[in-house]
């Protein structure tokens, strides 16, 4: 019983991170913490770091918390929890600044529908440059417009 509890709680942070993303970005970043988040969207091309790469300390302090006070406290389904939003941040990472931006030139090659899909939405969401007006918002959850288009080109 132990071990489902453990992976419901990995799941369950990994899978509600999407939503706390989703949140985060449009109503955070895009909101009262878009002085932080102007550069991602008006890059300056002349520095390899963004003042944006400063949020991912909002995930990864709850991730460190959960996993370090479920340890000292024999509370498992807590420390999994901290690896679920851990999982999480390394997808975002993978996706977002590998994959998508290109900061690492590690998976140029990977051309399935899904990731042509994810790619799109960003896209679409960086053609708004300003705080307002955007769409978009998820990572791993956009609309079906996008993968359905990518499907009918492969």
């Amino acid at each position: 019983m132990e071990t489902f509890i453990n992976i419901a709680a990995f799941l369950t942070a990994f899978c509600g991170m999407e939503f706390m993303a989703w949140f985060t970005h449009k109503y955070v970043m895009h909101g009262f913490l878009w002085v932080l988040h102007k550069d991602h969207h008006q890059p300056d091309h002349s520095t390899f770091f963004e003042k944006n790469d400063a949020f991912f300390m909002v995930y990864a302090v709850p991730s460190w918390l959960c996993i370090m006070l479920g340890m000292m406290n024999n509370l498992w389904f807590v420390v999994f929890f901290g690896f679920g939003i851990l999982a999480y941040g390394i997808t975002y990472f993978l996706l977002h600044d590998v994959l998508i931006h290109r900061r690492f030139k590690w998976f140029d090659n990977i051309q399935t529908p899904y990731f042509n899909a994810i790619r799109r939405a960003h896209a679409i969401h960086h053609v708004n440059e300003h705080k307002e007006g955007g769409t978009c918002f998820g990572l791993l959850i956009f609309p079906y417009k996008y993968l359905k288009e990518q499907k009918k080109r492969s």
